[in-house]
């Protein structure tokens, strides 16, 4: 992969973790207190929209490297669930009715795999 792809796919693995980060202090700090109520508009769709964004243009990228470079110990299926699971927390961290054991372990479970993504694409 080019250095300016694999640049460019830094950047945004980096903006996914902190939006990942974000997620979940909505959740656990904002939406899980008693008086919340959601601004749609407001709150929700600009962050959905933005993650969706990044995870669109990250998606075929970090595929293009797994292509070229091989990475050990990540598979393309990883990226399938983590792209499905960043747009579903993107909304999910400003529903009251969100189960937070399952909610924490999705965030957590994107964690890992994007750090494992910038680990592996930071050490070449």
């Amino acid at each position: 992969m080019e250095d300016q792809k694999r640049e460019r796919l830094i950047a945004l693995t980096d903006a996914l973790l902190t939006y990942n980060a974000r997620a979940r202090d909505q959740f656990m700090n904002r939406t899980r207190k008693d008086g919340y109520t959601v601004d749609f508009y407001g709150e929700v769709k600009p962050f959905a929209d933005e993650v969706l964004n990044l995870v669109d243009e990250w998606k075929p990228l970090v595929l293009e490297w797994i292509a070229s470079d091989r990475p050990l110990y990540v598979h393309p299926k990883q990226i399938n669930d983590t792209y499905d699971n960043l747009t579903i927390i993107s909304v999910t961290a400003f529903q009251k009715d969100t189960r937070r054991k399952r909610f924490l372990e999705t965030v957590t479970s994107i964690e890992f795999v994007l750090k494992t993504i910038r680990d592996a694409l930071i050490e070449v």
